[in-house]
């Protein structure tokens, strides 16, 4: 079993926060690598272990836009943001344009994939497998829809509707950024986007499917589940830095 880290950041947390706290380690387990590659080039063979983290987040409103996105995908003007209360962040994952909002589950691995299997294409459908398993749990029969990242409802059918966004960055084989799946989510918030640059299908929610509001909480052990059985992983919790203790 791996172990992997997990941490529920909580809710209302600003988005360019948690992106810049993914960036910190990140970074850090890059410099571990590059430590033990050294070691390595000296023959050295005593190594240290690269961390993997979890982390579950509810993001204020805020629509991001990928490095391959598209600006046009954003149909609302930044007086209209400022209206719904929303902002717009250029972010460096994959992907297009997408929402983030309370109760909304937005999960952010951060895995060193040289743990697991060093392979981004296997990594983006574990991920959906994921998610897969967790809304199975009510009935819901999720998909994957080719050349479209993420987890769907009714493939190929006219009204083929996304309930789970995927978008991720890696470095070294060290993953960040993740998926969003819609919960409780206010729907609305898509119609002045383009969601992920998808002119012909709908996004939905797992209350507007199951016609009721779930608890989050609920929802968050049926996914932190999922992923271990996916991953083959094993959760402890978070081990904050002890360079970021001594200046708290």
């Amino acid at each position: 079993m791996k172990e992997v880290q997990f941490k529920d950041l909580g809710k209302n947390r600003n988005y360019q926060e948690i992106w810049d706290f993914q960036e910190s380690l990140l970074a850090e387990t890059i410099a571990i690598k590059v430590r033990n590659r050294e070691r390595e080039k000296s023959g050295i063979q005593d190594f240290e272990q690269t961390p993997n983290y979890l982390f579950f987040v509810e993001h204020p409103h805020v629509y991001t836009l990928g490095k391959s996105g598209h600006i046009e995908n954003l149909l609302a003007s930044q007086d209209f943001l400022n209206k719904i209360q929303a902002t717009f962040v250029k972010t460096n994952r994959g992907g297009d344009i997408t929402y983030h909002g309370p109760e909304q589950l937005v999960g952010y691995p951060i895995l060193d994939l040289e743990n697991f299997k060093p392979d981004i294409h296997l990594y983006m459908r574990n991920l959906e497998e994921v998610i897969i398993k967790a809304v199975a749990h009510y009935g819901l029969k999720g998909e994957r829809s080719k050349g479209e990242t993420g987890v769907w409802l009714d493939v190929g059918k006219p009204y083929a509707r996304k309930i789970c966004a995927m978008g991720v960055k890696a470095s070294r084989w060290v993953t960040m950024h993740g998926f969003a799946l819609n919960v409780n989510t206010d729907l609305k918030y898509f119609e002045y986007i383009i969601p992920c640059g998808i002119k012909d299908k709908a996004v939905t929610s797992l209350e507007r499917e199951l016609n009721r509001q779930l608890p989050m909480e609920e929802v968050k052990d049926l996914v932190k589940n999922a992923f271990a059985e996916v991953f083959e992983a094993e959760f402890v919790p978070y081990q904050e830095p002890e360079w970021k203790i001594a200046q708290s």
